[in-house]
């Protein structure tokens, strides 16, 4: 009688807990439906902001759509810019192209978060459509935007794993990369847009931000001097010589004007001549966002180790 008396005793227990924890359970998963579907305070630049905690209709009026799409797959406006991005395509093609200066495209789109450049001219009119943040481009390096808006699209945890893997990834490349041209070898990168050519410093696009924050590759002294501290440069055909390393990353727009490239003064170039320049497509080059990271890792690795 005992042991039956215990048999019994034994289920009790275990079908209390089954219970308990099923009800457990479904407590969690309803607790956190529940955050998700609220919405969370962000701590933006202009102070707190209420935004969805699982926003589902993004219009980003800037150039952090790619940070957005490798976070989140609900972006459903963005600007020119990032619309004529080749690396973007397959996850813009439904998506609008939209603008400041078009509040109607934006209200029709019905978004419940807008992210923007603190620049923006109608901030109050952009808030009055959804919950608004902006940001002050360079204000924080490349990477902790990234985290950034993680925060903002309650994902810091995958935000801030991506840039930890990221930073790994361009580490070893940038070892290995050293270790074939030399720890001297310089490297700069130009772009030509609108007639004009550019020379680039290290935190605006076109791939700097790896080359010469991660891989820690040395940039031309000229470079440094005029384009350093505010990012970009300007220069003419003529001067070009003088900015290019060892090694030039040409962000080349196809259909802008190249013909710089047939004078003699760039082909006396000695890094034209030794075969050392290495021709990107300028659209895929603009941003900083993960999405174009890796792609810029990736040209990176295969120009400089035939990898």
């Amino acid at each position: 009688m005992k042991k039956l008396l215990g048999v019994f005793a034994l289920l009790f227990v275990l079908v209390m807990s089954a219970c308990t924890n099923g009800s457990s359970e479904k407590e969690n998963a309803a607790e956190s439906k529940e955050k998700k579907t609220g919405t969370i305070t962000y701590q933006s630049e202009n102070g707190p902001v209420e935004v969805p905690a699982d926003p589902q209709r993004i219009v980003v009026l800037s150039t952090y759509a790619g940070n957005a799409m490798a976070l989140s797959e609900n972006v459903v406006g963005v600007d020119s810019w990032t619309k004529g991005s080749p690396l973007f395509q397959d996850k813009l093609k439904d998506v609008k192209e939209v603008s400041e200066e078009n509040l109607e495209t934006i209200i029709e789109l019905d978004p419940d978060l807008i992210i923007s450049l603190s620049t923006v001219k109608d901030l109050k009119k952009l808030q009055e459509i959804a919950p608004t943040v902006t940001y002050t481009y360079g204000k924080v390096d490349y990477l902790t935007q990234h985290i950034e808006i993680g925060k903002l699209l309650n994902k810091e945890k995958e935000a801030t794993e991506w840039v930890n893997d990221f930073k790994k990834r361009a580490a070893q490349a940038g070892t290995d990369i050293k270790a074939k041209i030399g720890e001297d070898a310089t490297v700069s990168v130009i772009e030509n847009f609108n007639k004009e050519l550019y020379v680039f410093g290290d935190n605006w696009g076109r791939g700097t931000e790896i080359l010469y924050q991660e891989m820690k590759l040395k940039m031309p002294d000229k470079v440094k001097e005029m384009a350093l501290k505010d990012g970009y440069y300007a220069v003419s055909a003529e001067v070009l010589p003088e900015y290019a390393g060892d090694y030039v990353i040409f962000s080349k727009n196809t259909d802008n004007d190249t013909s710089f490239q047939t004078t003699e003064t760039y082909k006396n170039i000695p890094a034209v001549k030794n075969g050392r320049v290495f021709e990107a497509n300028a659209k895929e080059f603009f941003f900083n966002d993960p999405i174009t990271l890796d792609r810029q890792l990736e040209f990176f690795k295969k120009s400089f180790l035939g990898q």
